[in-house]
């Protein structure tokens, strides 16, 4: 048999020679894809090392991680495309090439999806409790990215896509019905992530419930309290709920009042404004108001003091408000001006 009538055989349907044309096509498509990406591959990181910002690494690894696998399965699709196929076998191929797109494309949208979030972090300087809340609903946003590609993907493939949603629709209703709670708290975990009321770290009062954040949920939100447990509140209550967040503070308004004896003389009861003024202005960190005698008790003469500390550090103001009572006690000792405490004095007529 000569080279001719060899090259002339039919094979499924095709010659050897088309055989010969489909490989060489396919290798061609190879050697060049992967020499062109090589090349442009190695001039980008030569670039990046002298470039601080990250754009240059995003491209990089979707040539290295995406594209050039697409071009690999995308070869296969060309060369088999020269080729004479069965009806069934064309149509493979036509479902293999669509996956293939679909797929890359799917991909690197993830991919842009986690660039974009680790630059939003990045210029944010975001705490880590709020970086994985936002991971949580990355998650459930790329859920819902494949869900429209997929849907794309079987319209293309023929499926008759109005009758799976409406299909999805009615069940979708029964689902949203039977698990109303938990939507309601998913959507209140979204408030919660987007909005910011506290993080990770703050310290809030909720009703009955006073501790810090540990954690943020797509469910439930758990707080530690100050006596040591954890109180695990559901996202809903929080969203429903008036939540004090101390750690948003930027300063503390103090009020406090102090009763003195009745014995106190005039003079003394004037002095008392001036000197616990004087007190608090020498106190680092914090800002004097007011303070003022303003009633009369049931067994004390009644002053009212106002004044603010810088930041929102409970332990700090606790420090303060101890320093300013023992300096005032120091101070009233030194004047002689003497303290209430609950008396009564009984007056008998004879």
């Amino acid at each position: 048999m000569d080279s001719n009538s060899f090259l002339s055989q039919v094979i499924f349907g095709n010659t050897v020679t088309q055989y010969i044309i489909a490989s060489l096509i396919l290798i061609t498509i190879l050697v060049i894809s992967k020499l062109v990406i090589r090349n442009v591959l190695g001039r980008l990181r030569a670039l990046a090392e002298k470039t601080e910002t990250t754009i240059d690494d995003f491209i990089i690894a979707v040539l290295e991680k995406i594209f050039l696998p697409f071009l690999y399965l995308s070869a296969l699709y060309i060369s088999a495309r020269t080729l004479t196929l069965h009806p069934q076998a064309s149509k493979a191929i036509n479902i293999f090439e669509m996956t293939v797109i679909v797929y890359s494309a799917g991909r690197f949208a993830m991919a842009a999806m986690d660039y974009g979030f680790g630059v939003y972090c990045a210029k944010r300087q975001l705490d880590k409790g709020f970086e994985r809340s936002l991971h949580g609903l990355l998650k459930v946003t790329k859920i819902f990215v494949w869900a429209i590609i997929a849907v794309f993907y079987l319209d293309n493939m023929g499926f008759k896509i109005s009758t799976i949603i409406a299909g999805l629709g009615i069940g979708g209703i029964a689902v949203a019905l039977a698990a109303q709670a938990l939507l309601k708290d998913f959507f209140s975990y979204f408030s919660i992530v987007l909005d910011r009321p506290f993080k990770v770290g703050d310290f809030i009062v909720v009703g009955d419930c006073t501790g810090t954040v540990e954690h943020v949920g797509i469910k439930t939100t758990r707080i530690r309290s100050l006596s040591g447990e954890q109180i695990i509140l559901s996202n809903t209550d929080l969203t429903d709920s008036r939540v004090h967040n101390y750690e948003a503070m930027e300063r503390r308004r103090v009020l406090f009042r102090l009763g003195v004896a009745y014995e106190t003389s005039t003079q003394q009861l004037k002095d008392i404004p001036q000197v616990i003024g004087g007190i608090i202005k020498r106190v680092p960190g914090t800002h004097f108001d007011r303070a003022h005698f303003f009633s009369y008790g049931d067994f004390s003469l009644d002053c009212e003091i106002v004044y603010y500390v810088n930041g929102a550090d409970y332990n700090k103001y606790m420090d303060i408000q101890q320093s300013i009572n023992l300096a005032i006690k120091e101070e009233f000792e030194k004047r002689n001006i003497k303290f209430a405490y609950p008396t009564q004095t009984l007056y008998i007529n004879k």
